[in-house]
């Protein structure tokens, strides 16, 4: 069972709001139905059934809940078998749209924005209309939208699907500590920016600081003798942080106010970024202007001016890390994702 990143805090489609005094408080409750190989899940609950080209992966590049949905399914080689449709970097208060594409319409779905296929199953759908989502191509309706088990099930119920040489992103011999590694990564890492920059006191602030920085310092201890946060191989613990990672210095080291340090004044987690950027699966699905655009436009609790900056220099991305004196493969027995076309 994966960590569920059970927490706290909101990552609804407007973003999330400024609670003067308060703590930030993210709503963790999604639609729970996965898509399993079986009839039901590991609760015994209904599930829908894996079966290619049924289901369209609905995404926003801007999005590090999505983005981990995107290098998964590249990793794995699910690309044939699950299409995928991107959204915009902004949105307003209704939902996440497809200006990206002719006309502003999905061309497998037909709609304007995803808030259609969730209002087409729930008709009065009370909650944060949110990407990533799995969305039934036929009848057009969300399937899901719980993301951490998005994820986890692409690795574990469509291996059928998999392209030959795929990465074990859930090895035996390290789920359990993985796990616990996961759930700290982010309740203190993922979460944690979001509990810096949309605190409602000085002292909440300051609290969810001190926590991301403790977070910081041992990841930063952590990854100094391994090249991978489980060792010598790229696991989902290594996604999840990655995406927080890419977005630190363009995004959560000013708007968020997580400024201790800047990720490239941190020697060790900054040469692990880049080895994850320049391995093949994940710096391609990094778009810089599009995250930039998501923060400093959307949230103006935090940035009334929506005024998006034009830096960091995403050139250093590509910069030598170092981190081949490790040893290590990236993809164990595995093999690269073939290059996007």
């Amino acid at each position: 069972m994966p960590s569920h990143d059970s927490a706290d805090s909101d990552h609804s489609t407007s973003g999330a709001y400024v609670h003067a005094g308060q703590e930030f408080d993210r709503d963790m409750n999604y639609i729970p139905d996965r898509i399993v190989r079986e009839g039901t899940d590991a609760e015994g609950r209904p599930a829908w059934p894996v079966e290619a080209g049924r289901y369209r992966l609905i995404v926003a590049r801007a999005c590090p809940w999505a983005n981990r949905a995107i290098i998964v399914r590249r990793l794995l080689g699910l690309e044939d078998a699950i299409s995928i449709g991107y959204c915009g970097p902004t949105h307003d208060k209704r939902s996440w749209t497809f200006d990206l594409d002719p006309g502003g319409v999905d061309p497998v779905l037909g709609i304007e924005r995803i808030q259609e296929a969730y209002l087409k199953r729930y008709p009065d759908y009370p909650r944060g209309i949110t990407v990533p989502a799995m969305v039934e191509v036929s009848s057009g309706q969300v399937v899901t939208n719980d993301f951490p088990w998005i994820t986890h099930d692409f690795a574990a119920e469509w291996t059928e699907h998999h392209r030959e040489g795929a990465p074990d992103l859930w090895p035996a011999d390290v789920r359990d500590e993985m796990e616990t590694v996961m759930k700290r990564i982010f309740t203190e890492v993922n979460n944690g920016v979001y509990r810096c920059g949309f605190a409602g006191s000085q002292e909440t602030y300051e609290a969810a600081y001190d926590r991301l920085w403790t977070a910081m310092d041992w990841l930063e201890e952590r990854l100094a003798t391994r090249r991978f946060l489980m060792g010598d191989s790229i696991t989902e613990a290594d996604v999840r942080l990655f995406t927080t990672l890419a977005r630190f210095d363009a995004v959560y080291h000013g708007h968020f106010k997580c400024n201790r340090q800047k990720l490239t004044e941190m020697p060790v987690l900054w040469a692990y970024a880049r080895d994850l950027f320049q391995t093949p699966g994940f710096g391609e699905t990094i778009d810089f202007d599009q995250i930039k655009k998501h923060y400093y436009i959307v949230q103006t609790d935090i940035n009334p001016t929506k005024i998006v900056p034009k830096g960091p220099d995403p050139e250093a991305w590509l910069t030598p890390h170092g981190r081949e004196s490790l040893g290590g493969r990236p993809f164990g027995d595995g093999t690269p994702p073939d290059p996007e076309v």
